[in-house]
């Protein structure tokens, strides 16, 4: 990004739900730790590099500890001999007034790193502030722009949104990867930003990937839910985004209307949940079904012992007949035990199944030696009011600035349901195909819930996916969500040509919890996309 082409702000964002989970446990080994190491590891390599080209570089890479992080840059600049000025933005940790927490953190806006940008700091650390805010703050700095201008704000929102999971926006993770050109190695997108609010999306010349339409839409719906995208500084309308193509690899992003952002801030809480385990059965060749039919029921004493507070057993076909390689030929059993008592999901239940390697079903064997219970971790979302969390920019010359809570507030509310095109007309020709063929979609993890943005391509693919794929519909082509009887939401975009499908619980208590096979729902909207249901010919 520094050498690629011109460049104002380089952001990072380091943060994940995840991530504060494992830095706080690197905290509980070292008090001095709970910051991303590997940001000063890459530091290394481009401070000298950012000075020389007069870019500023803001990111949250202070995790949970943002004022050791600022520490340790200044740290590095002195032994690289560059003068930088460093400041940090705190006032997010509210993990004391959690007992029992590993790590509980507001999510803050991008005013803080404004008050840092405008006191003249060339590198900002933040902890947890909310991906957005990294370009919020830029953007506010550099415009002058009011804690009240929303609809500026909600633009700056709407391009940090695009720009905060990298190459996702230019070609990475995308439905149709097979039209992006060079799809091994995605630039990284960057925001031109305007004083109106307005921006254009595009990548630095020569890079791999793809700015079009659609890879734009396509990050705009991941880990969102409905049309009201709440922040601490605003909360951005998604409704409103009107995207169009601008040239090769430039996305015009207008149009974006902003609100007062409301009264709370998320809180995100990790803790420990308990102790896990798993054990991989494979099963090959002949009488899959009765080989998992056997092992289930040998190993019901065990479990009978132990009496781990959760047991689940998984069957994944992955097998087929007549199968050219073994490998091919065997299906997976999984048996995954949770219980706040290690003991109980330990060697003792692991080694039980181990035990069964000469007494069991014909082919025994398991991907993995027995293990001891591993821990895993909660992630639960909390609500503070906005005055409740004492928001601080550390200045480069060390003064400390309050950064006031926003003007106003408004309660989220849903927006009306809009209307939808009207459908194509009956009686046409139709092909049992899958979704995907023409429909993209993106999906990922909100805590314990997933979302699946879907989106059409054209006006008339539109036309009919909006009457076509309802929440009855969604359910049936996804039948996990409808056999645990999961709440699911739609949300309509018809700026978007889009669909946002919220399924509530869907990830148990989050990805550290690891209560499924993809616990993040990274790859639930390529599962749906692979569906197959009843499609307009004229639409394939």
């Amino acid at each position: 990004m520094l050498t690629g082409g011109p460049l104002d702000v380089l952001t990072g964002d380091y943060l994940a739900e995840l991530t504060m989970l494992i830095l706080a446990r690197d905290r509980l080994k070292d008090p001095g730790a709970g910051y991303a190491r590997t940001f000063l590891r890459q530091l290394e390599e481009c401070l000298g590099l950012a000075h020389e080209r007069g870019v500023r570089l803001v990111t949250n890479a202070g995790g949970l500890n943002p004022a050791g992080l600022a520490d340790a840059v200044r740290a590095l600049a002195e032994r690289l001999g560059i003068p930088v000025r460093v400041a940090h933005v705190e006032g997010d940790d509210l993990t004391a007034a959690h007992p029992g927490s590993l790590a509980a953190h507001a999510y803050l806006g991008g005013f803080g790193i404004a008050e840092c940008l405008t006191a003249g700091a060339d590198v900002v650390v933040t902890g947890r502030v909310t991906d957005a805010a990294l370009v919020t703050g830029p953007a506010a700095a550099h415009f002058g722009w009011s804690p009240a201008e929303y609809d500026r704000l909600a633009g700056a929102v709407v391009a940090g949104h695009v720009l905060e999971c990298g190459a996702q926006a230019t070609g990475g993770n995308y439905a149709f990867f097979q039209e992006v050109p060079d799809p091994r190695h995605p630039g990284f997108p960057l925001a031109e930003l305007h004083e109106d609010g307005t921006a254009v999306i595009t990548k630095h010349p020569g890079t791999g990937g793809l700015v079009d339409v659609g890879t734009v839409t396509a990050q705009l719906l991941y880990e969102t839910g409905a049309a009201r995208y709440a922040g601490p500084d605003v909360t951005a309308r998604l409704d409103t985004v009107r995207l169009t193509q601008d040239g090769p690899d430039r996305v015009r992003v207008e149009g974006v209307r902003g609100e007062a952002p409301p009264p709370t801030l998320k809180v995100g809480r990790n803790r420990l949940g308990g102790f896990r385990n798993e054990v991989v059965f494979v099963l090959t060749g002949l009488d899959i079904e009765a080989k998992a039919e056997l092992v289930t029921a040998q190993m019901t004493e065990a479990l009978a012992k132990a009496q781990p507070r959760q047991t689940r057993w998984e069957l994944a076909r992955t097998d087929r007949p007549d199968a050219p390689t073994e490998e091919t030929g065997s299906a997976l059993l999984r048996l995954v035990v949770r219980d706040p008592d290690e003991r109980k999901v330990g060697r003792a239940l692991s080694g039980a199944a181990i035990e069964l390697a000469l007494a069991g079903y014909p082919g025994f064997h398991v991907l993995a030696p027995p293990g001891k219970g591993a821990p895993y971790g909660v992630f639960e979302a909390g609500y503070v009011p906005q005055d409740g969390v004492e928001h601080v920019a550390v200045l480069p010359d060390g003064r400390r600035a309050l950064v006031p809570p926003p003007p106003e507030a408004t309660a989220l509310t849903d927006v009306p349901e809009p209307e939808l095109p009207r459908p194509l007309p009956p009686g046409g020709p139709v092909r049992w195909a899958p979704l995907g063929r023409v429909a993209g979609a993106r999906s990922g993890d909100k805590g314990g819930d997933a979302n699946v943005g879907v989106w059409a391509r054209t006006d008339d693919a539109w036309r009919w996916l909006a009457h076509e794929l309802t929440v009855d519909r969604f359910r049936a082509l996804l039948p996990e969500t409808r056999d645990r009887d999961l709440p699911v939401t739609r949300h309509v975009l018809p700026n978007l040509r889009a669909l946002n499908f919220v399924v509530t619980g869907l990830l148990g208590e989050g990805v550290a919890a690891q209560a499924r096979f993809d616990p993040q729902a990274k790859a639930l909207g390529e599962w749906l996309r692979s569906r197959h249901l009843d499609i307009p010919e004229a639409l394939l």
